[in-house]
């Protein structure tokens, strides 16, 4: 019997991934408008079309269950720069509580791996970098099956 944790990144996963695909698929309707936006905020434009396709290619990645680990980390050092160049100012609360919300979602699937139903877990039988998992049994001495 498989644990419950393993099915719980489910719905978080399916959730992260539909977000992040949702904030990158309209930068592509009005590049011009991002990079404007991105020198208006100095930083270089040429890294919008970058984001933009790491929320689309990487929300699928997270969707689907391959690859969650990098995606995640990357994820995480993308809301970092957003919190830091454009929405710390704002401040918490219609400011950056949304990007602090997405670093926890993707720091909980850096940490455990994109759990059973995935297609890292379905068709490759394992996880491609475990060292979460590891790290977790390590720490609590517990087995996940």
């Amino acid at each position: 019997m498989s644990s419950i944790f393993s099915y719980g990144l489910l719905p978080i996963r399916i959730m992260a991934g539909m977000v992040f695909i949702a904030h990158g698929i309209p930068k592509f309707y009005d590049t011009s408008g991002g990079y404007g936006f991105f020198q208006s905020i100095n930083l270089p434009p040429e890294l919008f079309i970058p984001i933009a396709l790491l929320e689309v290619i990487g929300g699928l990645a997270i969707l689907f269950g391959i690859l969650t680990r990098i995606a995640s980390a990357l994820f995480i050092i993308e809301m970092i720069g957003a919190i830091v160049t454009a929405k710390l100012s704002k401040g918490f609360v219609g400011g950056y509580e949304f990007e602090l919300l997405l670093i926890s979602i993707c720091l909980t699937l850096l940490i455990l791996g994109p759990g059973k139903i995935s297609i890292e877990n379905y068709l490759l039988k394992r996880e491609i970098f475990p060292k979460g998992k590891q790290l977790y049994l390590k720490t609590t001495n517990t087995e996940i099956r």
